[in-house]
């Protein structure tokens, strides 16, 4: 099983592109910097509590969505 960051990465990923954002929209969005985006979706980094609202409210799911992997 991959890495729970690895999983939350791939389906922010799809979920961004099915919304029709780029990174750099999201990012400013959500008042993070494209770079945090990228490592989020890298699997490199979680983003804190706070900001799973902003992205999900951005991206049009409930956060709960950002969670269902494949």
């Amino acid at each position: 099983m991959p890495n729970l960051k690895i999983q939350f990465g791939k389906r922010l990923k799809t979920l961004r592109k099915q919304a029709g954002l780029t990174q750099e929209q999201l990012a400013e969005a959500t008042g993070l910097t494209i770079e945090s985006i990228s490592n989020i979706e890298r699997g490199l980094f979680g983003p804190k509590f706070d900001n799973l609202e902003k992205i999900a409210n951005e991206i049009g799911v409930e956060v709960k969505e950002l969670f269902q992997f494949d």
